[in-house]
């Protein structure tokens, strides 16, 4: 007997998780709709995690636990998908009045249920099979979604993988050019010497920020995904980044002012659609740079031979450009648990690059550090 509520129920059931396996693994641009399977999933599952991520003191471990999260959310996000599928195929059987063999034994939903997985899994054990032609069609459709869902998997991590990749290349590389973790005035400090190269760099960070746009509004699950260091991420990397160009703007002698415009415009399209993405409302939580600490930084600038412009205009557009992705961007350090960097480096703070489980390299003082960075 055809239950057709229980059809209905089933069809939904499929038709939803098809329609969210497609918007997040096929659909390349952002989905605006709130009420969606895997942005529940990811709430439900990213709010204890990140509790239990805030318990923990230890920075180390607490990276480390964070670090699990991205690549397991989405083998169990997979999971939903194919058990959201097995439900609903087995829900459009038993709607169809469960037209099962099953040898002796009277069919049920639980038959159904193992029919389904069978079916989807592709195993072809034969042990149930289909006695009404409607059950046959709809065994030929279950297993062809199966092997697409496989395939679909297999091709999406790949792509997936490299785009992390691809980010975290240019995260990495700045570690020598901007400290561990990075800072807007190690930056600058860096480069004083050549500022035609920070051009270059702003205008790499351009392109990698547009990148960075792209990917994530395409794969939002990359946020997730920590770097291989505990002091480095994505975010501070383009706070960092997005600190340099403010400075750039407002006037620094010799360095490229449009160059940071237009590294400055994409760099804070990006924060501020990832923030929306994640629902993160941009609040003020604290100042980054009050006015002590602008004046260390002015004074930070000038031992290095740079000049920062001066006067109530020039701190008017600092603030006008902080304005414009600060709270973005500790909105998402808030909600992903990522530190944002400051605006002056931490006394005695050694890059990445020079230490090691054994140690730090030995011969590197800060005067040979500040020696290697002047002739770079």
């Amino acid at each position: 007997m055809i239950d057709p509520w229980v059809l209905a129920v089933g069809a939904i059931l499929i038709f939803v998780v098809l329609l969210d396996a497609f918007e997040t693994v096929v659909l390349p641009r952002r989905v605006t709709r709130r009420i969606r399977l895997a942005r529940f999933f990811y709430r439900l599952t990213w709010m204890p995690w990140s509790r239990i991520a805030r318990a923990i003191h230890t920075r180390k471990r607490r990276e480390g636990f964070l670090a699990y999260f991205g690549p397991l959310s989405l083998i169990c996000l997979f999971a939903v998908w194919a058990l959201g599928l097995v439900f609903g195929f087995a829900l459009v059987g038993y709607g169809f009045g469960s037209a099962l063999h099953a040898g002796s034994t009277p069919a049920t939903f639980a038959t159904d249920l193992y029919m389904s997985g069978t079916t989807f899994f592709t195993l072809g054990l034969g042990d149930v099979t289909p006695a009404a032609s409607r059950s046959r069609v709809l065994a030929v459709i279950e297993s062809g979604l199966g092997f697409g869902f496989l395939a679909l998997v297999i091709g999406y991590l790949p792509i997936l993988y490299q785009s992390f990749s691809r980010r975290e290349v240019n995260v990495s590389l700045l570690d020598a050019r901007a400290g561990s973790p990075p800072s807007a005035a190690e930056l600058l400090r860096r480069h004083s010497q050549n500022l035609e190269e920070l051009r270059e760099l702003l205008a790499n960070w351009e392109r990698w920020s547009a990148d960075l746009l792209e990917s994530a509004i395409s794969y939002p699950v990359l946020c997730y995904f920590r770097s291989q260091h505990d002091n480095q991420s994505w975010l501070s990397a383009l706070t960092t980044i997005l600190d340099t160009c403010a400075l750039a703007i407002v006037g620094i002698e010799g360095a490229s002012a449009r160059q940071a415009k237009l590294t400055f415009a994409i760099a804070r399209h990006a924060v501020v659609d990832l923030a929306q993405i994640f629902h993160a409302v941009p609040s003020p939580e604290r100042d980054r740079l009050p006015s002590a600490e602008l004046e260390r930084l002015r004074l930070f600038i000038a031992k290095q031979g740079l000049r920062l412009r001066d006067g109530d205009a020039a701190g008017q557009k600092l603030q006008e450009l902080r304005g414009m992705y600060e709270p973005y961007v500790l909105s998402l350090s808030r909600y992903l648990l990522l530190p944002v960097p400051e605006w002056i480096p931490q006394e005695e703070v050694i890059d990445n690059w020079k230490t090691s489980a054994w140690g730090r390299i030995s011969g590197f003082t800060p005067a040979a550090q500040t020696g290697m960075d002047d002739h770079a």
